[in-house]
């Protein structure tokens, strides 16, 4: 049997952000289930705790489950008997807010199939009244953009002892073959002195002991590394703040086959000692021109 469940309970106003919600739990590591009716959430539970792997559950409740949102409170209390940790959150905009962005996306409101769409917010606004009271925490998305609703709930999750997780991958290339599309930083090697023009390292990588060393050795490289560590070290806690699962450093030298490949390797190991790292050389088996 795992420990007790993390849960965390994602509803409010249709057009308020909810699905946003959910996906970005999916980012931050949680299991989630949009939508399901609560009466089933107990069940769900029961297959979740005979494994290991899932320790956070995010369910998405709507208006859309109908006479099930009467006995959602019940639902809650009967899991926290049970030893799970069980939050809720409520997001909500303005009247203004939703019809607007009901208009601008032309979705229908799930109350105005006739297209009364202020008396079906209303109605809805009526309906989830008493979730709203049970919520922990309100977000008001009236004044939010996606992003910034991104990030209030990666705050809102790592204050609850979640801290989101973002893997950084760093990826050696060569310019010859241009930058990497989804690379978020870019560091330019070409001022090293290059193996390339050593006959017994050309046929070699930086993989290669013998190219590492020749590589590493020099000052520039030292002081390069130093200088890159001490800006990743400043700025990639707030990238994890801003809510990114994934960052891509690209580090580059002419071909992607010597120096951008042992900076990588050694770059990643110093990264390591306080965060998740995948390496990736992209051009590091192509042929030698």
């Amino acid at each position: 049997m795992s420990e007790r469940l993390h849960v965390l309970m994602v509803t409010g106003m249709s057009g308020a952000g909810r699905s946003t919600a959910i996906h970005v739990l999916e980012d931050l590591g949680f299991f989630c289930v949009d939508n399901l009716p609560p009466p089933l959430f107990a069940g769900l539970l029961d297959l979740l705790e005979r494994g290991d792997e899932l320790q956070r559950v995010g369910l998405g409740v709507d208006v859309r489950t109908g006479a099930f949102l009467e006995g959602v409170g019940e639902v809650v209390d009967q899991l926290r008997g049970r030893g799970h940790e069980v939050e809720m959150i409520f997001l909500d905009a303005s009247d203004e807010a939703l019809v607007r962005r009901f208009s601008e996306t032309r979705r229908p409101h799930p109350l105005a199939p006739a297209g009364d769409l202020l008396g079906g917010i209303q109605r809805e606004r009526a309906r989830l009244g008493p979730l709203r009271e049970q919520a922990a925490h309100v977000f008001d998305t009236t004044h939010l953009s996606v992003h910034d609703l991104r990030r209030s709930l990666v705050d809102h999750v790592a204050r609850g002892g979640a801290s989101p997780l973002m893997v950084t991958r760093v990826v050696s290339f060569g310019f010859k073959y241009g930058l990497p599309v989804d690379a978020d930083l870019v560091f330019d090697l070409r001022f090293l002195p290059n193996p390339h023009f050593v006959e017994e390292l050309r046929p070699k990588t930086g993989l290669d002991a013998a190219v590492s060393e020749y590589v590493l050795q020099t000052e520039d490289a030292q002081e390069l590394l130093d200088e890159i560590m001490s800006l990743l070290e400043n700025t990639l806690p707030k990238y994890e703040r801003e809510g990114k699962s994934y960052l891509t450093i690209g580090i580059g030298c002419t071909g992607g086959r010597h120096r951008s490949v042992a900076i990588s390797e050694e770059l990643a190991k110093r990264l390591r000692t306080s965060r998740e790292v995948v390496v990736a050389h992209r051009d590091a088996g192509r042929k030698l021109a």
